[in-house]
């Protein structure tokens, strides 16, 4: 599992006092205003940062950085991706999964044969959609509802799923 959740991804500098435009890749960009912390990291280098403000413009939130107090010394930091440790996490509800833990996740059907793996978690406006990558190419949509997504178990990176008729003649 990963220890570490993107919460956003920096998209520019804001202003001239060390502010940045952050996309937020959460499911609750209010978190923000909860965070003390985040670890900034551009593949080069991962650097804690201390959240000294918030603000929400349009889809993006404006964050303020402790020390960093001008342009020149963030903007090195455009497209870096900003984390949380697990243990600042949002707590999840029963049946709730982080989809860094979901991805990558084998998958087999309700009778314990393999199907697949978990690729990519896409989000819709009613219920989000795994879709499964099969091991004789292409892929399978799977909704992520009761009624198809059987079991979860992130320890073992393993999900049983039962299949509605007619999603595996789609391909």
């Amino acid at each position: 599992m990963e220890q570490k959740l993107q919460v956003g991804i920096i998209t520019a500098t804001h202003g001239l006092k060390g502010e940045v435009k952050v996309y937020p890749t959460t499911d609750d960009p209010g978190r923000f205003r909860r965070l003390k912390k985040v670890i900034l990291d551009n593949g080069k280098v991962s650097v804690d940062l201390e959240i000294e403000s918030v603000k929400y413009f349009k889809q993006f939130v404006i964050l303020k950085f402790k020390g960093l107090d001008d342009i020149e010394q963030v903007e090195k930091y455009r497209k870096a991706s900003l984390y949380v440790t697990r243990d600042n996490a949002v707590r999840l509800k029963k049946d709730e999964f982080f989809i860094a833990d979901l991805i990558d996740m084998k998958v087999a059907n309700e009778d314990g044969s393999p199907l697949g793996t978990l690729r990519d978690v896409i989000t819709t406006g009613a219920n989000d959609v795994y879709e499964v990558a099969l091991p004789e190419g292409g892929s399978v949509l799977i909704p992520a509802i009761k009624e198809c997504i059987l079991e979860v178990d992130v320890k073992n990176a393993v999900m049983k799923v039962h299949l509605l008729d007619g999603l595996l003649d789609l391909q």
